[in-house]
């Protein structure tokens, strides 16, 4: 064998092979360990978002590297923020991650039922079941699963002129939020929201219309909804007026100054004739861009760039109010609203191209000087805004975290009008099924079948101990309700409100 300085040595095929460093102290784990390490890993994931499960849940407090802290019980939010090395843990984040992006809600459920179902597999490894059927046993019971929750579901009866349906589905969404208090109130503004900008045909909301905005100080009851835009932005000169009506908008991506060659290019200015030549230049170009505005009947320029002091003088001078610095989305949120054609040259500037809002106003917060934009009665009625108030940042954070919660629920039982009663009830029904199946099983699967019901009983479980219930009573009175009652509808009764049924 021969070797070379550094990591790699050659066998007498010439073949390489790795060296690794204090490989004597390096320990490898193959086989049933390695699989319990996984197992083990995942977990201690699941464990940390389980008491985080309810309406009952406790919230965790997690500061990040630079000093910001973030309070929350949603269960994405909480494995983003955390700080995971172990790569089968990662699996669980993305799994909390896909569970956010594709429906919304209920991301803390899902890894806890996935560490439910790992230390269910766990015991099965021990009772030497091979990985691969457990695998193929856990998979026939998610069918199994899937097609009963079919067989108990019902028709939702919210309709756009009845919205107290709509209101209960957000406010059970919200009721494990931090802004509970005022959990009506919120559920009516995400109802309305996602009423708005649904689609009729498609039954589908866009959620690029749904902007939700924040400004420190207020109380939480202050949270109103626009039906326009908001902008974190002020005129750009304090003596233009505070409020527009009948607003003609031109929404411009092209910066108020001097056009400059696209080439390298050098100036000098030797003499003061070279300097005032140089300035009556730019004075005629900004003239000129601010009357191209202007012609075309425009009453609110509303620019992406900024522009200098020289430009919004002249802006004043001309009545022509203006906003420098608008974001991106916050542009094309505008022209969607407002009708207008974001317009890069001035040029190009037509009176076609312009939006119409029926009031742009300025608002002003408290003693500080904080200013925001909002934009309203706008020609697209279908884009709105969630204006949050909220006594400090972590607040007006976390509410908007649970207002995305609620839009997706609403979002979610307008596209599929099939609704299953929460509380653990379907879950507990779902392991009373698998549990009769399994029975009908002479394979290996039957085992699989049983711990898969046990791992669905772990909702429950976690929801009843969340709420100071005693865990395993709990469990065994619903289930033995729902058999005998053949009600799917009994749930844990997280909210002492003296009856199980979720009704």
């Amino acid at each position: 064998m021969t070797a070379i300085p550094g990591t790699v040595a050659f066998d007498e095929y010439g073949r390489p092979f790795i060296i690794i460093r204090n490989q004597e102290k390096q320990q490898r784990l193959t086989g049933h360990d390695a699989i319990k390490s996984h197992i083990l890993a995942a977990r201690n994931v699941a464990n940390i978002l389980r008491t985080s499960l309810g309406p009952k849940g406790l919230d965790k407090l997690m500061v990040n590297s630079d000093g910001d802290v973030t309070v929350t019980n949603d269960g994405a939010t909480i494995l983003k923020n955390m700080d995971v090395e172990h790569e089968i843990a990662k699996l669980m984040v993305q799994l909390s991650n896909s569970q956010d992006d594709e429906i919304g809600d209920g991301t803390t459920g899902v890894v806890v039922l996935a560490g439910a179902l790992l230390e269910q597999a766990e015991q099965l490894l021990d009772k030497g079941i091979h990985p691969i059927r457990i695998a193929d046993g856990f998979e026939f019971a998610a069918k199994c699963s899937t097609e009963h929750l079919k067989t108990i579901t019902e028709d939702f009866k919210g309709t756009p002129e009845n919205l107290e349906p709509y209101i209960d589905i957000a406010m059970t969404s919200l009721g494990s939020k931090i802004i509970n208090k005022h959990h009506r109130q919120m559920a009516e503004i995400a109802v309305q929201a996602v009423l708005a900008v649904m689609d009729p045909v498609t039954r589908d909301v866009n959620f690029e219309l749904i902007k939700i905005e924040g400004k420190v100080g207020g109380r939480l009851e202050d949270t109103v909804l626009v039906r326009g835009v908001v902008v974190d932005k002020d005129f750009s000169h304090p003596q233009m007026p505070k409020r527009l009506e009948d607003v003609k908008l031109a929404i411009l991506t092209c910066p108020f100054e001097p056009p400059k060659p696209k080439t390298k290019h050098k100036l000098d200015v030797t003499s003061v004739d070279d300097y005032r030549a140089l300035r009556d230049y730019e004075r005629e170009k900004f003239t000129e861009m601010v009357k191209q505005v202007k012609d075309a009947g425009t009453t609110l320029a509303i620019c992406q760039w900024g522009f200098d002091d020289e430009a919004n003088h002249l802006l004043l001078q001309n009545n022509l109010p203006a906003v420098r610095w608008v974001g991106g989305p916050e542009i094309e949120l505008i022209a969607i609203a407002t009708g207008g054609r974001i317009v890069p040259r001035f040029e190009e500037l037509t009176p076609e191209k312009l939006g119409h809002a029926g009031v742009v106003r300025e608002l002003t917060f408290g003693t500080t000087k904080d200013r925001m934009l909002v934009i309203e009665e706008c020609k697209n009625s279908r884009a709105v805004t969630i204006f949050i108030r909220g006594g400090n940042k972590m607040i007006i954070e976390e509410a908007k975290r649970s207002l995305h919660d609620a839009l997706c629920t609403v979002r979610n039982v307008v596209k599929d009008s099939r609704i299953l009663y929460g509380g653990g009830a379907a879950e507990i029904s779902c392991a009373l099924a698998c549990m009769a199946q399994a029975d009908k099983i002479g394979t290996f699967e039957q085992y699989a079948f049983r711990a898969f019901a046990e791992a669905l009983e772990s909702v429950p479980m976690a929801l009843a101990e969340n709420s100071g219930l005693s865990p395993v009573d709990t469990i065994a009175e619903i289930k033995a309700r729902q058999l005998s009652d053949n009600n799917p509808a009994l749930g844990i009764d997280c909210l002492n409100r003296g009856t199980p049924s979720m009704y």
